[in-house]
């Protein structure tokens, strides 16, 4: 399976296109192979395109002999099917609001398209993203390659299928609510939701909660492709320029010694017993790493309210129709729009307001820490078909309320991602490393030191047979 080109990684076909080892064109009719006999099984692709593909791709070959490639040319790449891409269907996982042909790119599909990439599809999504599980009304659900019975999580749910299975490095996900996190952490591989503005988001969009990030098996990947994603774009007045050097440069670089905080809760969560014992154990070795790494009480209230208030305002500007067609919508998501419209203007403006203080909690809290560890999630994938995990340690919860790890996060616009630390009955379980705002490269820099020393948790995981259940 190493050898298999789509479980190489991005630098590693970079250079055997370098020395003329494979050509960009018969990498890529091998991972459009690899899709054709075993995404039956998974269902992470709503659209593949393999046409597109082969013309990137051989335009690719083009400039590679030409001298011309850069660092991302040829290497295949996925994008989520919440991104309009033009010319080629964008779903969003919906019958009501699937456009079969968008006239144009949003940004990070325009800049991923520039880099030389081939682009093979667009990933399984649940409709507009509304969810951490993958079922949708347009294609039906994606199953986890570790155990098809469970989900592989949501909203960027095939983006982490197709990244644990084998079909090529490169994955752009979204995480509005943990929506990069949740599937990376439930599927075994690396996800980095990037500061706020890093990557910039369509014109008009409804999803500007929502940060665009890389899904990736290792961070030398999903730094190569976040460099591609990241710029000033016009079009997004909230984008930041990328940084200097690029988050593949800084992986070079050695970490200076860190000064760490570990929140087993965040003073708030509920989490699973073996998750946290996990969790845990992978914070300590840090110190082996040669950090400094202190346990803390963040005493933080619990900020599900605001992120509820700013989330279902999102979905109300996005979805304003769906109770027109709650025949044809996902039923979570009609509800969705039910109680938004029970929301006052005034409920939205506090929750801009509680948004901005719980900035200032958290950086006052972690004042003297480089860097925040912590669970990704509070438990492993539950069953496919639930919107939602049963329980958490005895806890109930409504929508995403469980993911109170992820949506902080969120509120703040810091970076934060999820890297594999370990199993729970089989089950992958995730770190969370949180930075501060636009120091996006020392998160990466510290999940790539940690991922370098435990090359054992990997994903090597090979799709199973998908037990048969209809679209949700």
């Amino acid at each position: 399976m190493p050898d298999e080109a789509g479980f190489l990684s991005a630098a590693a076909l970079a250079d055997s296109y370098r020395r003329r080892e494979r050509s960009a064109v018969e990498v890529t009719r091998e991972v459009l192979d690899r899709i054709d006999r075993l995404d039956g099984e998974v269902n992470a692709f709503v659209t593949v395109t393999p046409e597109r593909a082969l013309q990137d791709a051989e335009r690719a070959d083009r400039a590679l002999r030409d001298g011309t490639a850069g660092p991302l040319c040829g290497v295949p790449y996925t994008l989520k099917d919440l991104v309009p891409t033009r010319g080629i269907p964008t779903g969003y996982g919906s019958r009501v609001w699937r456009d079969p042909a968008p006239a144009a790119d949003a940004p990070v599909a325009e800049r991923l398209a520039a880099s030389g990439a081939v682009l093979l599809g667009k990933t399984t999504v649940p409709e507009h993203g509304f969810k951490g599980d993958s079922g949708n009304p347009l294609n039906g659900p994606c199953a986890n390659p570790w155990d098809p019975g469970r989900t592989p999580g949501g909203s960027s749910s095939g983006a982490a299928v197709a990244a644990a299975v084998g079909y090529g490095p490169l994955h752009q996900g979204s995480d509005g609510a943990g929506s990069i996190r949740i599937p990376s952490a439930f599927c075994g591989v690396f996800g980095h939701k990037p500061s706020f503005g890093l990557v910039a988001h369509p014109p008009a969009s409804g999803f500007a909660l929502s940060h665009l990030g890389p899904i990736a098996r290792t961070v030398q990947d999903a730094a190569l492709l976040l460099d591609a994603m990241a710029g000033l774009d016009p079009r997004d007045r909230l984008s930041v320029p990328p940084p200097e050097p690029s988050f593949a440069d800084a992986l070079r670089r050695p970490l200076p010694r860190l000064r760490i905080a570990f929140s087993p809760d965040l003073g708030y969560a509920a989490v699973e017993p073996d998750v946290a014992r996990i969790v845990a154990t992978a914070a300590r070795e840090f110190a082996d790493l040669g950090h400094g790494v202190e346990e803390v009480d963040l005493g933080l209230d619990d900020p599900w309210w605001i992120e509820r208030d700013l989330w279902l305002s999102m979905f109300a500007a996005s979805c304003p129709d769906a109770l027109d067609h709650r025949d044809e919508v996902s039923p979570g998501l009609v509800r969705l729009v039910e109680q938004a419209a029970e929301r006052s203007s005034q409920a939205v403006g506090e929750a801009l307001d509680a948004r901005a203080g719980l900035l200032l909690q958290i950086e006052s809290r972690l004042s003297g820490y480089d860097l925040l560890l912590c669970p990704s999630l509070p438990c492993t994938a539950f069953p496919l078909g639930d919107d939602q995990p049963a329980t958490v340690a005895g806890q109930a919860y409504d929508d995403l309320g469980w993911t109170q790890f992820c949506y902080p996060f969120n509120l703040t616009g810091q970076p934060a991602c999820s890297v594999p630390c370990g199993l729970s009955d089989g089950l992958p379980v995730g770190l969370q490393i949180v930075g501060r705002r636009l120091e996006d490269a020392l998160v990466l820099r510290a999940a790539a030191a940690y991922q370098e020393s435990h090359p054992s948790i990997l994903p090597s995981c090979q799709p199973r047979p998908t037990p048969s259940s209809p679209p949700t």
